[in-house]
């Protein structure tokens, strides 16, 4: 059975959840922390998106955004593809590096 389209409007607030494969780290390093940072920062200015708060831990992370006119959706193949390259080139890996999609609950916003 497929998947069912996620609630994504622009304005909608998002507490988005990733994780690593298996529980495996997504960040090693202090160099790892500011490149996820950087890529958050990045993908959020191209895709008009909100971040509000963000906690980064070794095999996961939260973020509360709140999406912008391109989407939930495309801000996070920006922000986690663009990451995983270059974490995986970093660390001399190939293969995914987050575990299945993203899981988000989302709240509309009624004021912009």
């Amino acid at each position: 059975m497929p998947r069912g389209a996620r609630l994504d409007t622009p304005g909608t607030l998002h507490h988005v959840m990733v994780r690593g494969i298996e529980g495996n780290p997504i960040v090693k390093d202090d160099d790892d922390r500011h490149l996820f940072v950087s890529r958050l920062g990045i993908a959020a200015a191209a895709t008009g998106t909100r971040i509000y708060a963000w906690a980064l831990m070794t095999n996961h992370a939260h973020l509360l955004l709140k999406s912008g006119e391109a989407g939930l959706s495309i801000f996070m193949r920006k922000f986690l593809t663009g990451y995983a390259i270059l974490y995986n080139r970093r660390h001399h890996r190939h293969g995914h590096l987050f575990q299945n999609r993203y899981n988000s609950i989302s709240n509309t916003i009624m004021n912009s």
